[in-house]
């Protein structure tokens, strides 16, 4: 037997079992997808590391995926022609199988419904106050499966929990959104975080003008640069006076990241928020970062990013300013991180500026910049340093 197991890289984020993409009986080759695992930040396909016939699946659909988790068995000696067959667990492995083998569907009755349900199911019935034995469920062995909670909900044909049997079903309204598992996760992530960091910010403001003139002058060599690709190589470069800002606080000291691997969050649209990383960011020149960036971005809105894209961030920086926000605080810290930089949106503004030994009225494209902290980490002198070395890189920046 050849084992699937659930891959390592995850930081710390649940995972859930999305799709099973082939059935037990079905011949597999090395390489084929076998399963998708969907977390708050991607969905990744896990394929079958050998040739075989799948002969177990150990983790039903929206069974919670703890990295290292047996998925499933493929068997080596097992003929596809010998038709589909469901294997029984081994003894070594009966106990990990009965908590994540799905069961019959509950029903009105059934004492152990509870145990039945997958940990998705069990929080979105608690949170609608759903009654999941009055759900009808569409999964393997009559299951019940996040979606058919969904479905529920939308069409608000199910009975809360502790109601009557004969109660009228609750309302909803057809323009209600139905949480799906990326929400239900982010929501979670997001009150952890604030709950556990005191976060504190602190806002400057930064003159573009520098950085314009140096992008417009490599667009006419036939470089197109973001204003993200020189916000993140003047982040990597402001974190030598401020190394801290690079670390994370861990029970018996603050952890400072040996490299500067650099989140930028790019929406998604109704489906939220991923961000992947720019690994190493302070290595790279800044067309390598502009390319990075260019190629993160293109993977993540086709939803072809893999959880390395994703995992193994230092800092984070959130350019809100691109949808309109002019200022954002405080920015909720990425979890295990000890800061993440906001950037407002960039429009002319008049300002004061000394020229000649005159005071002179410019206008200039400004941006508000914040840095959210986690102050058990870094402490406001630490944060006004870096801040105030970021936007002199940015105002300082030479030209093309």
């Amino acid at each position: 037997m050849i084992e699937v197991r659930v891959p390592d890289e995850q930081e710390g984020t649940k995972a859930v079992v999305r799709a099973w993409l082939k059935q037990i009986g079905d011949a597999v080759s090395e390489n084929d997808p076998l399963v998708e695992l969907e977390t708050d930040k991607v969905t990744q396909e896990v394929p079958a590391p050998g040739a075989g016939v799948l002969a177990e699946i150990l983790l039903d659909t929206d069974a919670e995926a703890v990295p290292g988790a047996l998925l499933a068995r493929i068997s080596t000696e097992a003929s596809a022609e010998a038709g589909p067959q469901k294997a029984k667990p081994s003894a070594a492995t009966s106990r990990e199988a009965a908590a994540a083998a799905p069961g019959p569907r509950p029903s009105a009755g059934n004492g152990d419904a509870e145990t039945r349900l997958s940990p998705s199911v069990r929080r979105a019935c608690l949170q609608h106050g759903i009654d999941a034995s009055r759900i009808e469920g569409t999964g393997r062995n009559g299951r019940v499966t996040r979606e058919d909670v969904d479905r529920a909900v939308a069409s608000a044909t199910v009975v809360s929990v502790g109601e009557p049997a004969t109660a009228q079903p609750r309302h909803f309204s057809p323009q209600d959104i139905p949480h799906d598992r990326m929400r239900l996760t982010i929501a979670e992530n997001m009150v952890r975080a604030v709950s556990e960091a005191p976060h504190v910010t602190a806002v400057f403001e930064a003159d573009f003008s520098a950085v314009a003139a140096h992008k417009a002058a490599m667009a006419s060599r036939g470089v197109k640069l973001s204003y993200t690709a020189y916000i993140v190589k003047a982040a990597a470069e402001a974190m030598a006076i401020a190394p801290a800002i690079n670390g994370r606080w861990e029970k018996d000291r603050i952890a400072i990241s040996p490299t500067i691997d650099i989140g930028v969050g790019t929406a998604l649209g109704e489906k939220g928020l991923v961000v992947p990383v720019v690994k190493d960011a302070g290595s790279l020149s800044l067309e390598q970062t502009g390319a990075k960036l260019d190629e993160l971005t293109r993977r993540a809105r086709d939803g072809k990013l893999e959880r390395s894209d994703v995992s193994g961030g230092s800092f984070t920086i959130s350019n809100h300013g691109v949808s309109g926000s002019l200022l954002a605080a405080p920015i909720i810290l990425h979890q295990g991180q000890a800061a993440i930089l906001g950037i407002g949106k960039l429009e002319k503004r008049v300002v004061v500026r000394e020229i000649g030994g005159q005071d002179a009225i410019l206008v200039r494209p400004m941006a508000y910049v914040t840095l959210t902290i986690d102050h058990r980490v870094v402490d406001g002198h630490q944060t006004n340093a870096w801040l105030t070395r970021f936007v002199e890189i940015l105002e300082n920046w030479p030209a093309a």
